[in-house]
């Protein structure tokens, strides 16, 4: 007797998951987001306005949130 759930697991033994970014780039990834949003953040808080908060305050929070979790990655802390 077959379960769906075994032939999944059988299926996918046989194509290992590769990640989009490459373990020995996520130092790289991460530090760049980092000062990126660095930089961002910064001119943000600098003019600080409505019309600024999609064009400055949003990207520097989401390459913020993606850099932490990318040099978090990198230095060994899995989350």
């Amino acid at each position: 007797m077959s379960s769906p759930l075994l032939d999944v697991w059988e299926a996918a033994a046989s194509s290992p998951y590769k990640p989009s970014i490459g373990k020995g780039s996520q130092f790289t990834l991460g530090f760049l987001l980092l000062f990126i949003s660095l930089i961002l953040a910064t001119i943000f808080g600098l003019n600080r306005s409505f019309v600024n908060l999609p064009i400055l305050g949003i990207p520097a929070s989401l390459a913020f949130g993606f850099g932490a979790v990318y040099m978090i990655c990198a230095v060994g802390v899995y989350v």
